[in-house]
Formats: C-alpha cells, sequence, structure tokens
C-alpha cells in the first residue's frame, strides 16, 4: 500500500465514486434533459480499465467504493465487474482493500441483480425513488414505471441487503409526499434520505420552480414525527436522524442550504477516466490518457496525486436565477452520483 491521498486541507481521500456510464433507462427531470445524447463508446473506459483505476485507489487508501451512472446496471459486462471488485473486501490487517462496496441505482434492474450483489459482497444499497405514485414517477421519470423500482427494493430486502432510499424533495412536486413516504420506508424496512436539487447541466426544467430548502423540510417533519440524534455516518455528505416512530433513519443531503464541504473525503471518476475532486466545480484530471498511453501504475498515481493536490475546499453551488441553466454545464448522470 502506498501513502494514502491527502488534500490541500488535511482532508483524507478515502472514498471513491465511479460512474460505469452516462447512459440510464430513465431521463429524471432533476438529472437529464429528456433528449439525452450519450457519450461516444471510444470514448467511455471499457471496465477492466475502470477496475484498474479503482485498484490504483485503493493502493492509495480508498476505503469505501461506490458505483454509480447514469443507471450502472445497464452497463454490459457490470456483474462480472463487481464480482472482480469484491475481491478487495476484507484482504485482512495490512493489505490494501475495501471496507465497503455501494451501488446507487433507479431499482429498475434491480430485481434481476439483487442475489448478484449480496455474492460480490454488497451489504447495502441506495435506491432512487422520489415518489410513490405511479403516475408521478412516470412524470418525474419521463419513462420510468415504479412497479419496477418497488419489486427492485422488495427483492434487495429479501436478499438481506439494506436499501436507503434517495428522494429528491422538489416544491410543488413531491413535498406532499414526504411524511407518506416516511411511513413507507417505515414498512418495508428501509432508510430514507432527502436531497436537496442540485444545479447540474441544463434540464429543460426550471430548478428555481423545483428548489426546496431541506431546512424547511425538516421543521415540517418534526411536526409529526419524533427525530432523535444520530451519530450514524456512511462516508458520504448525508447527516442522519432516528424516526422513533419507525425505528428508521431519516437523512438529509443539503449542498444548497447547508454544503457538507467541510469533512468532504470524496471523489468522483467518471466513465470516461475524467477524475472530479469536487462535484461542484469543473476543474478534472484525465486519467484515461495515461491509462491509454500504457503508464505503468506508479505514474499513474502520481497523476492522481497531482489532481488531489488541487482539490478546492468546497463547492460553488447557487440557485439565483430564474434562468440559470445551471451552475455547472456538466449533467448529474456525467459525474455519477
Amino acid at each position: 500500500m502506498t501513502e494514502a491521498l491527502i488534500d490541500p486541507f488535511g482532508r483524507a481521500v478515502s472514498y471513491l465514486r465511479v460512474s460505469v456510464t452516462d447512459r440510464c433507462d430513465m431521463r429524471c427531470v432533476y438529472c437529464m434533459a429528456e433528449e439525452m445524447v450519450f457519450l461516444p463508446k471510444p470514448e467511455v473506459l471499457s471496465l477492466e480499465e475502470l477496475e484498474r483505476l479503482c485498484g490504483l485507489f485503493v493502493r492509495t487508501g480508498t476505503r469505501r467504493l461506490r458505483i454509480t451512472g447514469g443507471e450502472p446496471l445497464v452497463r454490459r459486462g457490470i456483474d462480472g465487474f463487481l464480482q472482480s471488485l469484491g475481491g478487495w473486501l476484507n484482504r485482512g490487517e495490512g493489505r490494501p482493500g475495501l471496507d465497503e462496496i455501494t451501488l446507487t441505482t433507479n431499482g429498475s434492474r434491480l430485481a434481476g441483480f439483487a442475489p448478484l450483489l449480496r455474492r460480490a459482497g454488497l451489504k447495502r444499497v441506495n435506491v432512487s425513488l422520489d415518489t410513490l405514485d405511479p403516475e408521478r414517477f412516470r412524470a418525474i421519470t419521463r419513462v420510468g414505471r415504479l412497479e419496477r423500482t418497488l419489486e427492485g427494493i422488495q427483492a434487495a430486502r429479501a436478499e438481506g441487503l439494506a436499501v436507503r432510499v434517495n428522494m429528491v424533495a422538489m416544491r410543488d412536486t413531491n413535498e406532499d409526499e414526504i411524511d407518506s413516504m416516511i411511513a413507507w420506508c417505515g414498512r418495508v424496512g428501509a432508510d430514507l434520505c432527502l436531497i436537496e436539487t442540485m444545479p447540474m447541466g441544463d434540464t429543460g426544467e426550471d430548478r428555481t420552480e423545483r428548489y426546496l430548502p431541506l431546512s424547511l423540510v425538516r421543521a415540517r417533519i418534526e411536526r409529526r414525527w419524533t427525530l432523535e440524534p444520530s451519530a450514524y455516518r456512511t462516508g458520504g455528505p448525508a447527516r442522519y436522524a432516528r424516526v422513533a416512530e419507525t425505528g428508521r433513519r431519516l437523512g438529509f443531503i443539503t449542498p444548497m442550504s447547508h454544503n457538507f464541504c467541510e469533512s468532504c473525503n470524496r471523489v468522483r471518476l467518471s466513465c470516461t477516466g475524467t477524475l472530479f475532486m469536487c462535484l461542484g466545480q469543473d476543474d478534472a484530471a484525465d486519467l484515461r490518457r495515461p491509462l491509454r498511453a500504457g503508464l505503468p501504475d506508479e505514474q499513474i498515481i502520481a497523476e492522481i496525486r497531482a489532481a488531489i493536490d488541487r482539490k478546492p475546499k468546497g463547492h460553488d453551488f447557487i440557485i439565483d436565477r430564474r434562468d440559470a441553466p445551471g451552475a455547472i454545464a456538466r449533467h448529474m448522470s456525467v459525474t455519477g452520483g
């Protein structure tokens, strides 16, 4: 194992989010434009190339790996990729390895993949679910079918996987469902995480109309539910409380109203081999070039270190104009969740 990655602010980078594809079988209004143009295949790294880069990060102290997309389960060969990554789990004291591999999915294909995820060593998954109403689900995702995501969650729970439901809270869209989602998660045995919409990419939507600060949402929740303090952390930006009435956790991700940058331990690797040191900044490092040039591991690690040396203190997200298409031009599906 080589020396750990430390950014200019003394934060150890131990969490890597890897997008295996920019493609998705949904077109959620806060994530993508309805008519998306996806990357040409030659620009996308092979799964073998992505696996090599993941291994280099593990050698430099990465302990948590999250697989994202787009929708990761649409990538051909994802089953073998996950099985290979599982070899980094529980490698013993003194050897580089992972504490955890997780997956973020829209759930549309989760029912068929849940047994494989368990065999690969995953213990939990995050499932994007913004509504329990079939018609509203169709409107938000533009093409999705609610029953497939619900079947996926049921299959994951049946396999013993912990499930966290990710719900993007949107004004005049699904804010009236938050109480019912808390209750439903309690019944199915899932945690819930509420997320503020982020200004990334032009989706054809006016996000000033949808933006809902979670400080306001939490105040509403506390009128009905008892939220108890919780020290639970997953390594990501969510801050949790325990819902006394259901026994489940409720998380809040607040990139707009209260950023979570001071303790950031994360970087993101896109499916093109682009390393983003911050979700809300444009600076990035091209790891595909040295990878495909045949450079040895140590030289690629040196380029990773140079990138981490540029990791900023925080992001610049802002929603302040009705005509602003997005603080960051790239879509969320390019960077990964």
